[in-house]
Parts: C-alpha cells; sequence; structure tokens
C-alpha cells in the first residue's frame, strides 16, 4: 500500500484576510492585524466555508480509502482541518503537524501592502519588480524557490507513508500552489504561466493522483470551490498572497 492521492486544502478566510482587503481598500501601508502570523484565527466567514468543506469531503468519501493527515502548524490551517472533520462527522485520520507546511514568510515585507511595500522598502519593490516572484526573497523572507524546497524535502517522506493511500493536507495559498508546482515538475515559465489565470481560493480543495509508488503525479482538480457555492452561509474568497495578496 502506498500513497497514490494527495488532497491539498487552504484554511478558510482568516481575520488577516479581512483586514488586508480592508487595507487595500483604503490605500493603507500597513494591514492591522492582532496576531503573529501562526496565530491568526479564522474569520466567522472561514468557519462557515471550513464546515462546507467537511460536508464536501464527507459526500466524496475522503475516508473510504486508508487516510493520513498533515497539517501546517498555523492555527488557520489546523482550525479549518478541525471543523470540517467535525462538520463532516468524520474520525480524524492520523495527524502529522509539519513546520514545513507554515505558509511562506515575507521577512521585512510581512504585514505590507503592495503600497505600503513601495512607500516604506522602495528598494525591496525594486528588487522584486526585477527579479520576479518566483526569486525573489525578500529581506528575512522567502522566495517561492525557497518555499518549493523545503515542500521537496516534505515529500521525499511520502514515499515512507505505510498503511494510507491518500494524504490530506491542510495549509496555505502558496503552499497549495506550490506543492502543485513540486509534483507536477513545473519550472519558473510554467508555473508563473498556470498562477497567472489560477489563485487558491479559501478552504479549497486540490487533488493530485499518481498509477503506482515512484509514479509521476497527474492534476485532478485545482482550488474545487463547487462546495462553497451551494451552501447559503458560505461564499468564495481567494485572498491571494494571505494578508499581503499583491506579493506572495
Amino acid at each position: 500500500m502506498a500513497v497514490t492521492e494527495i488532497w491539498l486544502v487552504r484554511h478558510g478566510e482568516s481575520t488577516a484576510n479581512v483586514a488586508a482587503a480592508r487595507a487595500h481598500a483604503a490605500g493603507a501601508d500597513v494591514i492591522e492585524v492582532d496576531h503573529r502570523d501562526a496565530d491568526v484565527p479564522l474569520s466567522p466567514l472561514g468557519e462557515e466555508q471550513s464546515r462546507a468543506l467537511g460536508a464536501e469531503l464527507a459526500e466524496r468519501g475522503v475516508d473510504d480509502v486508508p487516510v493520513v493527515l498533515w497539517v501546517s502548524p498555523y492555527r488557520r490551517a489546523q482550525q479549518t482541518i478541525g471543523i470540517a472533520l467535525e462538520a463532516g462527522g468524520l474520525t480524524e485520520p492520523p495527524r502529522r503537524v509539519d513546520e514545513r507546511l507554515r505558509d511562506r514568510e515575507l521577512g521585512v515585507l510581512d504585514r505590507l501592502t503592495r503600497t505600503g511595500s513601495a512607500n516604506l522598502h522602495p528598494d525591496e519593490e525594486q528588487r522584486r519588480q526585477w527579479l520576479g516572484k518566483y526569486y525573489h526573497r525578500p529581506a528575512g523572507g522567502e522566495s517561492w524557490v525557497d518555499v518549493m524546497l523545503r515542500l521537496r524535502t516534505l515529500f521525499a517522506d511520502v514515499d515512507r507513508i505505510q498503511g494510507a493511500d491518500r494524504l490530506v493536507i491542510a495549509a496555505h495559498d502558496a503552499v497549495v500552489m506550490l506543492a502543485m508546482a513540486v509534483c507536477l515538475d513545473l519550472d519558473e515559465p510554467e508555473l508563473m504561466a498556470f498562477a497567472e489565470d489560477h489563485t487558491v481560493a479559501n478552504a479549497s480543495l486540490t487533488r493530485l493522483r499518481r498509477d503506482t509508488l515512484g509514479g509521476p503525479w497527474t492534476l485532478e482538480e485545482f482550488s474545487g470551490t463547487g462546495h462553497l457555492d451551494e451552501d447559503p452561509d458560505a461564499a468564495v474568497t481567494e485572498h491571494e498572497g494571505r494578508k499581503d495578496d499583491a506579493r506572495v
């Protein structure tokens, strides 16, 4: 038995997502948040999105085969999968909290809007423009390729999982996008072209599949949100780049 499916879940809308949207609308430099990134909780809408996700996971038979669960250590990701499992009446599978699934770190640009980045760190913004999203590493933070490197070490562990056919990962938009890139072996032009037309919605589901251990992965579904469209208490929110939506 080996893992032949990976289901990637992005956390529901967070309070920082809401604060970021508010800051962008106001043209503010700084996103006002009440928690450090690891402790940011879900918004009320994010909790409803997580319940809708749980119903969807149950309907799709997420536990029809042996499952393991890997989760980001960040609060919003853990809340999302916890609420989803409870709402779907699902038994929690064996859980592993792995810091390699944390959100992308932004260093000096954390909590800044694009306007704030340009106003407060113009040299850093010029570097971002020159290097591009893929390679730009803000001071004290991570580039996309940095996140991909830690995800490559994570996915090396997938083939060592025993007793499960399906891996469910609950994490963040950058992690979902870059996990897909690692599994599909996308290079910079391929990933940038995909990211240009695709974003990872809150409480969305992305699925990858392979036929055999060591075989190539294929993308079965990206950022599925039908469960949110069908729930009157939920709504689709993308909030690209968590609380820095213009920069990740």
